[in-house]
């Protein structure tokens, strides 16, 4: 009792030494900020300001503090999530470029459904930013035309123009993708299949050989006791020890993803002797344990196996990470999961495994890695404004051509809506010449620039011309240097020579910004398991 008493003492001699004796008004204030703050950061409930051990806690720190009701906790909450709502459209008001979104569906386990929504732009730092607009509940069935309204509506609620958003990144469901479809159709907003739920739906194809997926149950079976039995899971820990190898559980895969059935198979092969040694163990109950260990011709599917499997669980990983630009790594890495299935093998399925990949890598991802002039071309325009990806190699030299042009053309198109929109706002009272009246840019003017005296001389076209072989100068000198490094941060690159490429570093904003996957909105749901469960579904 005397050590709990001391132990009282000290916790509140420490923070009375920070906010003094008293409890006044703002040492009150503070207090209470600091208990709304700790459940807004760990998503905690706000009844658990009623709970009798919270309560206790709170008074040991300040004796003097009177901890507020529920009520008035709720209160607080709902005015920090209104303040906070109007500090995001300041700050989306002034982004520089287009927006980004990647939204997601998922169910909780009281079989509620929620649409997460993030947006991803580069701020002035020209660093990838990205915020969370919603995890909203969706109370009706599913339908392309509910789904794309629902996200309509997240933007009204920010006050985004839909204009303003480039490309939304979402995963393969069919519900998904029809919504996003009337998305296009109604405002021009592209989307973007997430790259890791392509990769998830290739590999899942190639896994259905039937000699693969006897050999993956039985990989099942041969970790369900260790997993479940205290006794085999200690022989396991004695074997490792004996034998030097590392000390770790074996893996259990879950069928929804695919790197986990990697996983169990790269730790299998890491443990096969401490496994094989420890079914071997007299002490370990023989009832069936001479069916549980894999045959020699699967323990060697599983090495190569592993082989092919591990450039994707590679891009799987740096696809899915927020803090550096991924989508225009997608093209050269699509290239390297072909080249990875022409390796040569002996196991007739890991062979058939190398011709199922190809075929569908090819199917699933010709639209980012296939130039067409009438194209989206996203992660094709990601890649040649990315530094370190702008020799396009994946690309032959006609395509590479096609691609500066098409740049050209859309650095053109934005000046002259800029152009409109301030003539409208009556910063500029030219009146705009139809477009049909212009010459179009061609290649040969992008390479030996532009006669402006030939092409008109109205002075609107002049500007437009004067811009255009700029604009043109500022494209042949930007693919006319040399790559960086993989390594380096293309976005630091671009801060730094922004002022070289002012109108290529404008387009860079809105297409580096793009996430290759749908993982940022995805998160969102692992941060929502604790949330939404068993215990708290009232929330």
């Amino acid at each position: 009792m005397s050590t709990q008493r001391k132990q009282q003492s000290s916790d509140q001699d420490f923070f009375l030494k920070r906010h003094g004796t008293e409890c006044t008004p703002q040492v009150d204030a503070d207090l209470t900020d600091g208990v709304l703050e700790m459940m807004v950061i760990d998503m905690r409930p706000l009844n658990m300001v009623e709970g009798e051990g919270f309560q206790k806690m709170i008074k040991r720190f300040h004796s003097g503090y009177t901890l507020p009701s529920r009520t008035h906790f709720t209160k607080l909450m709902e005015q920090k999530y209104t303040k906070k709502i109007n500090e995001v459209k300041a700050i989306l008001k002034n982004v520089k470029g287009k927006l980004t979104l990647t939204t997601d569906a998922w169910t909780s386990k009281a079989t509620e459904a929620y649409l997460g929504v993030t947006i991803h732009f580069i701020n002035d730092e020209w660093e990838l930013t990205s915020i969370t607009l919603t995890t909203m509940p969706l109370k009706e069935r599913h339908s392309a035309e509910k789904d794309s309204s629902w996200i309509e509506d997240v933007l009204n609620k920010f006050e985004i123009n839909i204009k303003q958003v480039q490309v939304i990144v979402h995963d393969n469901a069919a519900n998904v993708v029809a919504a996003l479809r009337v998305i296009e159709e109604r405002h021009g907003v592209l989307s973007l299949r997430c790259t890791g739920h392509t990769a998830q739906l290739v590999v899942n194809q190639t896994l259905k050989d039937n000699h693969i997926s006897r050999a993956l149950g039985a990989a099942r079976s041969l970790v369900e006791p260790f997993r479940k039995s205290e006794l085999a899971s200690t022989k396991l820990k004695v074997k490792q020890k004996q034998m030097g190898s590392p000390d770790h559980c074996l893996i259990q895969d879950v069928s929804v993803k695919w790197n986990s059935s990697f996983y169990m198979i790269s730790r299998l092969l890491e443990q096969r002797w401490p496994i094989t040694a420890t079914l071997s163990d007299p002490e370990v109950p023989q009832r069936g344990k001479h069916f549980l260990d894999l045959k020699a011709d699967q323990w060697s599917l599983f090495e190569e196996l592993e082989q092919v499997l591990k450039p994707f669980e590679c891009a799987t990983v740096y696809l899915s990470r927020e803090s550096y630009v991924t989508v225009s790594a997608v093209p050269l890495l699509v290239k390297g999961f072909r080249k990875a299935t022409q390796t040569a093998f002996e196991n007739a399925s890991i062979k058939c495994f190398q011709v199922t990949a190809a075929r569908e890598i090819t199917s699933r991802w010709e639209a980012e890695t296939t130039f067409k002039d009438d194209g989206p071309n996203v992660c094709i325009l990601a890649a040649a404004l990315d530094p370190r990806f702008r020799k396009l190699k994946f690309l032959t030299a006609d395509e590479c051509l096609k691609v500066q042009y098409k740049l050209h053309a859309k650095v053109l198109e934005e000046k002259r809506r800029e152009k409109k929109t301030n003539a409208q706002q009556g910063t500029a009272m030219q009146v705009e010449r139809p477009d049909a009246d212009r010459r179009p840019v061609s290649l040969i003017d992008i390479l030996f620039g532009l006669d402006s005296d030939v092409l008109s001389n109205n002075e609107e076209d002049n500007n437009d011309c004067n811009d255009a072989e700029l604009f043109g100068n500022e494209l042949v000198s930007y693919f006319g240097e040399s790559p960086i490094y993989k390594e380096e941060n293309p976005l630091k690159w671009w801060k730094e020579h922004q002022a070289r490429f002012p109108n290529l570093a404008m387009m860079t904003r809105s297409y580096l910004s793009v996430p290759a996957t749908s993982t940022p909105t995805e998160l969102l749901f692992s941060a929502s398991g604790n949330i939404v469960n068993k215990k708290r579904t009232s929330l």
